[in-house]
């Protein structure tokens, strides 16, 4: 049968090649019923293991990948100093891709990053539009990977996340308690788990307050930066809100431009409080309130939990990690 390789017994199997190779190396994430037939397929079709592609393997690069949205996003570039200071103790180089909320981009840098060039990968995943996690599952199985920020509940890995849900609702009550009724939420990530506790988290504390949900006060952010400010013009001009929930940054100044072309007194009309960690919120005219992420000690922990893993300390398969955000008072909700 010529040269018996991983992938002929992966494609005689119908598994992955990541998978095959993990039942050969007797990788405890992997069965025992596919270690099994993984063992004697080998075995009775005299598959040998090629000696020097296992050194090649067994080799450390040194090297782990960072994959985000943006570096230029602020809660991002503080994530990426957390994991940069980790991993300049341990002596390693961090490659860092951005994506650009590119899932074509997301899928192209995980599958190339399997090839041993790194260690582990550190991810927090886009938000473009694809139900495609075959990537990420491909590669949780492959090498080590940490998760942070943005995650997928359902694929299995360690998590660094923050209290999302708590910090929405958090953030809506604080509306409600300065006088606002009529409370808008500018939506984001919402094919994340990420979007998807922000979006609870303001739908429940409206209805523990006695306000009724109104999906007119509810404006879909898209990629493009002059529909978001029509949207959110829209949304001033026609609905009125007099309070408004960002559940990202990028969406917190449209809100700013908008009110100011309309001639909107932000607090006394509008109050406006948005997630972010933006340096300049409190130099902002009026100063934003925010729920501000713990982004560097995310990074941080999202590193240090890959190291743990190379250093084989048990971490359960599916783990996650929850830090707490706060909520910072400025004048933009002042009553």
């Amino acid at each position: 049968m010529g040269n018996i390789n991983i992938k002929k017994l992966a494609l005689e199997l119908n598994l992955s090649t990541a998978t095959v190779s993990r039942a050969l190396g007797d990788s405890y994430q992997i069965s025992s019923e596919t270690k099994r037939k993984v063992l004697e397929l080998a075995k009775s079709l005299n598959y040998e293991p090629n000696p020097i592609a296992s050194n090649l393997r067994n080799q450390k690069s040194k090297t782990i990948a960072v994959i985000v949205p943006e570096v230029a996003n602020h809660f991002f570039s503080l994530a990426i100093n957390g994991i940069e200071e980790i991993a300049r103790k341990r002596d390693y180089h961090v490659l860092i891709y951005q994506t650009h909320e590119n899932s074509e981009a997301e899928i192209a840098f995980t599958l190339k990053l399997l090839s041993g060039r790194v260690d582990g990968i550190l991810i927090s995943t886009s938000s473009g539009e694809t139900n495609n996690k075959q990537h990420l599952i491909e590669a949780s199985q492959s090498i080590p990977v940490v998760f942070f920020d943005r995650v997928y509940e359902d694929i299995e890995g360690v998590k660094i996340i923050t209290d999302d849900y708590e910090s929405s609702y958090q953030a809506v009550q604080h509306l409600i308690d300065s006088g606002c009724k009529k409370i808008a939420y500018l939506l984001a990530l919402h094919n994340l788990s990420t979007g998807e506790k922000r979006s609870n988290g303001y739908l429940t504390a409206l209805k523990d307050n006695g306000i009724p949900f109104n999906e007119d006060f509810v404006v879909t952010s898209t990629p493009n930066q002059d529909e978001n400010y029509a949207l959110i013009k829209n949304l001033l001009t026609y609905y009125k809100p007099d309070g408004i929930l960002s559940s990202i940054e990028e969406l917190a100044f449209p809100c700013y431009y908008a009110c100011r072309e309309l001639d909107l007194n932000i607090p006394r009309d509008i109050k406006i409080i948005s997630f972010s960690n933006l340096d300049c919120a409190p130099l902002l005219n009026p100063s934003l309130t925010t729920i501000t992420q713990p982004a560097f000690e995310i990074g941080s922990e999202a590193a240090s939990a890959l190291f743990k893993i190379f250093d084989k300390k048990y971490f359960e398969p599916n783990e996650t990690r929850i830090l707490k955000s706060v909520l910072i008072k400025r004048e933009s909700t002042a009553v």
